[in-house]
Formats: C-alpha cells, structure tokens, sequence
C-alpha cells in the first residue's frame, strides 16, 4: 500500500510555491515525513526558476505538533545518511535552511519539538495569533534532535535560549514574536492573506539577488552541519531512557498525540 503525501505542492507560478503538510488528527511527524520531506527539498533546490516557498498547515490547531513518539525507531535508527554524512532528518533541516529559495511559515496552531525545529529551518516565520511554539524535549528526559541548541541562541540570544529549552514550556504568538522566536504576530484571519502577499513581492524579484542574499545572510548565521549532527545524535543517545518512560507513560495517558487531550496546553502540563 502507498504512503499517504504528507506535502501537498502548490506551483502557483515557476517562482512561487506553497506548501501544505497534512498527517494525521495533530500533524505528527514521522518517518514517512523524514523521506517524503528529502524529496521536496531536492525538488525545491532544483526548480530553477523557484524563489519563495512558503510552508503551511491543513490542520489550524497544529503546524506541526512534534516527533511521533510512537513511531518506529527502529526504521529511523536504520535510515542510511545523506550524501551530506548527516542522518536523513538532520539532513533535511540543514538543507532547508540553505536552499536557494526564501522559505516562509504560516504558523497557525501549534510547532512543538521537531515542528518548532522545522520552523527555526526555515527562513521567515510568521504566525497567526493562536500559534504557540516550544521544545519540550526535557521534560521527558531528552535532548532536542533538530539542532534549536544551535538555531535559537542565533535568534534569540543564550539566555532567552536555555530558557525555552530547558523549561520546555509553550510560547504563544506574541511571546515568540518578542523574543524573535518568530518575526511577527498577524492579526486574526489576516495571516494567509500577508504570507501570500509577502511571497508573491519576494517572487517577483530577481532569483540571483534573493540567492545570492540569502547566502550571505547565512554565512554569518546559520550552525554548521556539524552541530545538526551533534543535537541528533545527543537525541539518540537520551530519548527512550527507561528512567524517563513514567513521564511519557503519564503524558499518554492524559492524551498526549491526541486533539483533545495534553497537546492543548502541553507546556504547562508537562510539569504536572
């Protein structure tokens, strides 16, 4: 049987592209996204015309919820490396980050874990005023997989930094937008009207000048693909430790990976 696309592409014109991710009641990701997610990117690197993309979500309550802690770790453990020696999955968010194109969220809902770090690989965050980001990651006992230790002190600054990775709390959309989690809150139902009118203006421009930006502006601030290995394999070597499994028993039996269950207000009931 074939795997459901997760990523449905909308090629609005050769230059602008949008995105929507679709998977299951919360918008988990998993192992299926780790290489349908490759695909799209080498896709992206090789429109040649390609220069905004943006990323959205069919869900308006998840962006992208987190990891699917129920997923098969075995099949992921097994996942050859990239071209890049890098695991395929922090693989797919160091490649994000560089390609060409200008990479835009619409965050409406909730970017948790490898959703936030998802979005911290993109370019430009927007978000609506019910989007809440975080990484819980500590409060079951894990190291954050996707490299935030490496994107947010670059964002944020190192204080601000360890505190939303080691409180492991949510921040709602205008926390985030102050502290430059995300650059700007949009009002209520005004949000995907502003990301499509910000990509179509970036678009229209010349891709060589948009590129050949975009890669300066990297040089000087995004990790090197060494520390996207470093977070992933620290994630390997913590999560699934039988000394946290009463957190993560605990979080499933009040709903976590459910719509109505601790995935509404996680970050507070994470220390419950």
């Amino acid at each position: 049987m074939s795997t459901p696309e997760q990523f449905a592409v909308e090629e609005i014109s050769p230059s602008y592209w949008r995105v929507t991710f679709s998977n299951g009641e919360i918008n988990l990701i998993d192992p299926d996204t780790i290489e349908q997610l490759a695909a799209l990117i080498t896709r992206i690197e090789e429109a040649p015309d390609l220069t905004a993309v943006v990323f959205r979500s069919a869900n308006p309550e998840f962006f992208m919820a987190h990891w699917d802690m129920r997923s098969d770790r075995s099949r992921v453990a097994a996942m050859k490396p990239a071209p890049s020696g890098l695991h395929p999955f922090a693989d797919n968010l160091y490649r994000l980050a560089k390609v060409p194109a200008a990479t835009i969220t619409e965050i409406n809902g909730r970017a948790r874990g490898a959703g936030s770090e998802f979005a911290l690989a993109t370019d430009i965050r927007f978000a609506g005023p019910g989007a809440i980001l975080g990484q819980f990651e500590v409060g079951v006992g894990s190291v954050p997989g996707g490299n935030p230790t490496g994107r947010l002190p670059r964002l944020l600054g190192r204080g601000r930094a360890l505190e939303i990775l080691l409180g492991g709390d949510d921040f709602p959309a205008d926390l985030a937008a102050a502290y430059g989690y995300v650059n700007r809150v949009v009002p209520e139902g005004e949000l995907e009207a502003f990301v499509d009118g910000f990509a179509r203006r970036v678009a229209g421009f010349d891709k060589v000048a948009v590129a050949r930006t975009k890669s300066l502006v990297d040089v000087e601030s995004l990790p090197t693909a060494e520390s996207y290995g470093a977070s992933l394999q620290a994630f390997f070597q913590t999560s699934g430790r039988p000394e946290n499994a009463h957190r993560v028993r605990s979080l499933f039996e009040r709903g976590l990976q459910r719509p109505d269950g601790v995935e509404l207000d996680l970050g507070r009931r994470l220390a419950e």
